[in-house]
């Protein structure tokens, strides 16, 4: 369960958000929950959460490792904050800072170097779904990584698939359309498919969590907006369970 609070909060909204998180945690034995602020929060949020199991992750990353590249935050500055996970492709990173295939890619291979576990985002946009081009969508993006890295690497990766029409739109996609993505993402790791989580991002709330996370090839989600509500992120989580 990974909750990407996005451009969100201040000091004051996160102190309140993580207070109403730490008061209804009874402590989530069976799922892996990840809460990944903007930047300036890393460290706040870290040491508000640090009694419980719940881990911190950052949003993106620098695809070099350091240098001359105002405002960027390289891999280490990240582990250097005790940060775990780190999204890597996000859609709207790839749509808004135009991130190419390669970039991404270059990035997933430095969270690694410096010992961050990336979550992998890949999907499609609409276009390309009503074409029936989803799946080549989807190759062309992990293709990406896998002339970098050799798909062992995935053993210590997490993979998500949010396709770019149900994000932030309420839109879902349906079981049935993010199985069908979920286990063709499996068969493309070869040997090691079945170890690797994958997760559904897109529009999942406490309503619609339980019948996803039912789906054998859906480990967990990647959540947007319900992760800024306490209420909803806890329950989405208890489903995970």
């Amino acid at each position: 369960m990974v909750g990407n609070w996005k451009m969100n909060g201040n000091l004051r909204e996160n102190a309140v958000l993580l207070k109403a998180i730490v008061a209804g945690w009874h402590g989530q034995r069976n799922a892996d929950v990840v809460i990944c602020p903007p930047f300036p929060y890393l460290a706040h949020a870290a040491t508000v959460l640090s009694g419980l199991d719940i881990m911190i992750g950052a949003q993106t990353v620098s695809e070099y490792e350091k240098g001359a590249y105002t405002g960027e935050v390289s891999a280490e500055m990240l582990a250097d904050l005790n940060c775990k996970f780190v999204i890597i492709g996000h859609n709207e990173r790839r749509r808004m800072q135009r991130e190419s295939d390669l970039q991404v890619a270059e990035k997933f291979v430095q969270a690694q170097q410096a010992g961050l576990i990336p979550i992998l985002c890949v999907g499609e946009s609409l276009e390309d779904r009503e074409k029936g081009m989803h799946l080549q969508t989807i190759s062309r993006q992990l293709d990406a990584v896998f002339d970098l890295v050799d798909k062992s690497m995935f053993s210590n990766a997490v993979l998500a698939y949010e396709p770019v029409w149900a994000v932030g739109t309420g839109k879902t996609a349906t079981p049935s359309q993010a199985e069908e993505v979920h286990k063709y993402m499996r068969s493309q790791l070869d040997e090691i498919g079945e170890d690797v989580r994958i997760l559904y991002g897109g529009s999942v709330k406490a309503h619609n969590a339980e019948q996803l996370f039912a789906l054998s090839d859906i480990d967990g989600a990647l959540l947007g907006g319900a992760s800024l509500d306490a209420d909803e992120f806890l329950a989405i989580c208890k489903a995970a369970e």
